[in-house]
């Protein structure tokens, strides 16, 4: 039976299956469970001992060993929400959230698609036709060409003309997918034969098209993003600004709302141009237009993700709406209930993605079992994560570990508590990126709120290295230190603790320079 709040809604459902892993399906899960409705999961092998199984009323296991077989699978999943009798899917992020095939599908199923329409996500889908579709609804989008290539690229003729019209330096850009994905930068035009084959390279492999288009970059730009909202009566508002333009290699780094940047006026422009980019696919559910926003207050649409983003909580901590819950709500064909004048916008929230890699190494992805997980709390702080105390990482996933996010009445009240949130996140038996990211905070740039896109990238990466850990943190390994040791001798385990976790013998300290927080 579906819950009081939903009964009587034009589409009615008891019992919501979540298409995902990690973080994001314990996010949606947990939302899924507050709201009264049964959380169905699925999982791979490798998830078997995953949290979001933990936590889930119902788990189904996806066959097969790749993502292909489990994750991606579409047909094992629709048949997974039928043995369970889960009438809704939620997609999360990912996988195959925006992929229009899968949401027709399950819809054609009898099942409920917590998301936008197969349409909506098509057009939004294909950056080509995204352009086409905002140019003809006014909304100001990127000088930019679509470029027509034989399959063999033998002729590059047409590719030529449009990045000449276009001027360098420019960008191409995989018309399918995002993620940085299928994107290279073109400074010269004796590189463009080399970075288009990369780009489609890389953009078939990752979306199944090597399509690209050519676009005007923009250096010394900021990457701002409008959450916004619709419902199916019509309703369609925006939710204030994220900042997203600290990144490395067009993957977002920390993000932020409101934006240092953004004015009222040019919020409120920013904000009619997302709800006009909704409308023009008739867009239902929560969505984020991207923008580029030049030095001069110039701003251009780049693309819409239709479907929640990964930095969604600072959106969720400046305006106390919660988006999973509205997700649920829209899908059952309720109003929002809400109206543009009542969006509130209060303080400051920053949002850093907590990395299994080494800073010092090019990002490498690292791996290990997480023998201590740490995670800081108090007044203003929030942590998404989808794993726990000796869950081991691996290869086989993103290497996003959490998120942490933090809101305080003021930026500088805010960067202070993310900070000193930072130094109390302790992480043994894996390195992370936590000292990075400290680093990064407290850069010049980012404190003056003045980063644009192409800091991390055109930096010294040493400036971002470790910072000397706090005496705080100190303490915290130690005594995590401590703790694993007596557990070895009672359980009569042999040695150093830092030796299984961590795969190096000696001082537990020496492997902990990139780890601490």
């Amino acid at each position: 039976m579906s819950p009081e709040w939903m009964q009587g809604a034009p589409k009615e459902y008891d019992s919501v299956l979540v298409a995902n892993r990690g973080e994001i399906a314990v996010r949606v899960l947990r939302a899924v469970k507050e709201s009264g409705l049964r959380a169905v999961a699925v999982y791979s092998e490798a998830d078997s001992e995953s949290l979001h199984v933990e936590i889930a009323d119902e788990a189904v296991l996806l066959p097969g060993e790749s993502l292909s077989e489990n994750y991606l699978n579409a047909e094992a999943i629709i048949e997974a929400a039928k043995s369970t009798g889960a009438n809704a899917i939620h997609p999360g992020y990912g996988f195959l959230s925006e992929r229009a095939d899968f949401a027709r599908e399950v819809s054609e199923n009898g099942i409920i698609w917590i998301g936008p329409d197969a349409e909506s996500i098509e057009v939004m889908g294909d950056k080509i036709s995204a352009r086409s579709r905002m140019i003809s609804s006014g909304v100001p989008v990127i000088p930019g060409d679509e470029v027509s290539i034989p399959e063999d690229g033998a002729h590059l003729g047409p590719l030529a003309v449009a990045a000449a019209k276009v001027g360098y330096p420019l960008l191409l850009k995989a018309s399918a997918g995002g993620g940085g994905k299928g994107m290279r930068v073109v400074r010269e035009p004796k590189m463009l034969r080399t970075e288009y084959e990369a780009a489609a390279r890389e953009a078939a492999a990752a979306f199944g098209d090597g399509t690209v288009y050519v676009e005007r970059l923009l250096t010394g730009a900021r990457h701002v993003e409008i959450q916004v909202l619709a419902d199916s009566t019509g309703n369609c508002i925006h939710l204030n600004e994220r900042d997203c333009s600290l990144q490395r290699r067009h993957q977002k780094v920390i993000e932020e709302a409101p934006s240092p940047a953004v004015s009222n006026s040019v919020r409120e422009s920013m904000g009619e141009a997302a709800v006009m980019a909704a409308k023009a696919v008739n867009y239902v559910g929560a969505g984020t237009v991207e923008f580029l926003l030049s030095s001069n207050g110039d701003f251009y649409f780049l693309e819409m993700n239709t479907r929640l983003q990964v930095e969604h909580p600072v959106t969720e901590m400046i305006t106390g709406i919660d988006l999973v819950q509205k997700q649920l709500e829209i899908a059952a064909g309720l109003e929002m209930g809400i109206s543009q004048s009542e969006v509130p916008l209060s303080g400051h929230a920053i949002e850093a993605r907590i990395y299994a890699e080494d800073a010092t190494r090019g990002f490498l992805p690292a791996i290990g079992k997480l023998s201590t997980w740490i995670t800081p709390s108090g007044p203003g702080i929030r942590v998404d994560s989808g794993v726990r105390q000796g869950d081991e990482v691996t290869v086989n996933f993103d290497p996003m570990l959490a998120k942490l996010v933090v809101h305080a009445p003021t930026r500088k009240a805010a960067l202070r508590r993310m900070d000193a949130a930072l130094s109390n996140f302790v992480v043994l038996g894996v390195v992370t990126n936590i000292g990075f990211l400290r680093n990064a905070l407290s850069h010049s740039a980012f404190i003056s709120g003045n980063v644009t896109t192409d800091l991390l990238d055109s930096s010294d990466i040493s400036e971002f290295g470790d910072p000397e850990p706090p005496i705080e943190a100190l303490v915290s390994i130690a005594e995590a230190a401590l703790r694993m040791g007596l557990d070895k001798t009672h359980a009569g385990a042999s040695a150093s603790p830092v030796d299984e976790h961590t795969g190096h013998s000696g001082d537990p300290f020496r492997t902990l320079s990139r780890s601490y927080p």
